[in-house]
């Protein structure tokens, strides 16, 4: 397809148009963070000058490194299980034999179609039988298992020629082995991408650490920025842009140390 100068010019300038929409709250919220409280209650949303405040108070205010260290604990816990059942899950549908294979993960995959907040009731009735809300346990055990993890391994996994696994069979090697030592180095990039997509996640759940935590203790960085905005009558927005900002830290670096792989592992998934 050849595109002539003037379409390249409008494309250009579409790109530019988005590029600016998509940037704007991101540079409007750094720049309000850097101003004083009494300017933004006036309307000035552009500072005078930067001022380090906000980013002093937020800590002053709410426990953020206790919320962000909870976040953490719950995000990487929860990645890592994830990881786990995902590899397994997945490596039970290509390569091992058994009926209605088929059948069971399209039954799985139709799991993709029920809302997540549908579960939030029978989930909250099951970790409190057990006593485990107000806890790491809690937080973690209803996101440990993923349709997407096992779709996106699985169909990674579907590229690894057969015959390796019939040379193993005859080699006597088991499957935990083969899996281990063949087929998670040649999945490592479908891993990398759903490790990243599980700490993104969990990172920014709101709705299930908000209804199996009633102690602030183990609050997560969503809910203290929850908080943040309710502790006060009149709403310090230069101090939640902040708190916004200290808490995207962690999904930014995420997302830029691994956009490469995310990429490759997100496309090596998407064909068989």
């Amino acid at each position: 397809m050849i595109v002539n100068k003037k379409e390249q010019r409008i494309i250009t300038f579409l790109l530019i148009f988005l590029m600016i929409i998509t940037a704007f709250p991101v540079l409007f919220s750094i720049i309000v963070s850097f101003g004083e409280a009494t300017e933004l209650v006036k309307g000035n949303y552009i500072p005078n000058g930067i001022s380090f405040h906000n980013y002093q108070d937020v800590f002053n205010k709410i426990p953020l490194m206790s919320y962000i260290v909870n976040s953490l604990i719950v995000s990487l816990s929860t990645m890592v299980l994830q990881i786990v059942i995902s590899l397994l899950a997945a490596y039970f549908f290509v390569f091992i034999d058994f009926k209605h294979k088929n059948i069971l993960f399209i039954i799985f995959m139709m799991t993709m179609m029920v809302p997540v907040e549908v579960l939030i009731v029978r989930n909250f009735q099951t970790i409190r039988s057990m006593g485990l809300l107000n806890s790491y346990s809690g937080l973690i055990l209803p996101n440990i298992a993923t349709t997407f993890g096992i779709f996106l391994l699985r169909q990674n996994m579907m590229q690894v020629p057969y015959e390796l696994k019939e040379a193993a069979d005859i080699s006597g090697v088991s499957d935990f082995y083969f899996l281990r030592k063949v087929v998670t180095p040649m999945v490592k990039n479908s891993i990398f991408t759903l490790g990243i997509y599980s700490f993104l996640s969990s990172w920014n759940a709101y709705l299930w650490p908000l209804v199996s935590t009633t102690k602030s203790n183990m609050w997560t960085a969503q809910l203290g920025l929850r908080s943040l905005k309710a502790a006060d009558i009149l709403t310090n927005y230069g101090m939640i842009s902040a708190a916004s900002l200290i808490v995207a830290i962690p999904t930014l670096i995420m997302i830029f140390v691994g956009q490469g792989r995310l990429e490759e592992g997100l496309s090596k998934g998407s064909i068989k």
